[in-house]
């Protein structure tokens, strides 16, 4: 089993952006986490980060080609990009939405997610956890 962990804009800054809403745990760091909870669990994780829409889209296509399934954090694209939401719902793999933080905590705005109704799941408010969590998500 494959499975592609997408981080969306600015989480590339994960470890010193907001670290009262993010924690101090870098993107790096995660990623390590991820994939070596993914050896243990008999499984190949692929992390991937851009804060540009049109790559995240390519990944996700791309993704469809070898991957079993996708933990997605789309950040601030879940609450603006059509362009993700039809990417998502094109692909023929099953993809579990992840924020970190609790969406529905935060400013009105981030309580909508495009994407959310073309994911299998969605995940929100567990800090770095919640890749985690969304990695079981797919497994089982």
């Amino acid at each position: 089993m494959k499975v592609l962990i997408l981080h969306g804009p600015n989480l590339n800054l994960t470890g010193t952006r907001e670290t009262e809403i993010y924690g101090t745990m870098n993107l790096e760091d995660i990623n390590i986490r991820l994939v070596e909870q993914g050896q243990e669990l008999g499984i190949k994780v692929i992390c991937q980060q851009s804060n540009h829409e049109g790559a995240l889209i390519d990944a996700l296509h791309e993704a469809q080609k070898w991957a079993d399934g996708v933990v997605f954090n789309p950040g601030g694209y879940s609450h603006t990009s059509v362009a993700l939401r039809d990417a998502v719902a094109a692909i023929d793999i099953p993809v579990i939405e992840v924020h970190m933080s609790n969406i529905y905590a935060r400013e009105g705005f981030r309580h909508q997610s495009f994407i959310s109704s073309v994911c299998k799941g969605k995940i929100v408010g567990f800090g770095w956890k919640s890749y985690l969590l969304g990695l079981k998500a797919i497994i089982d």
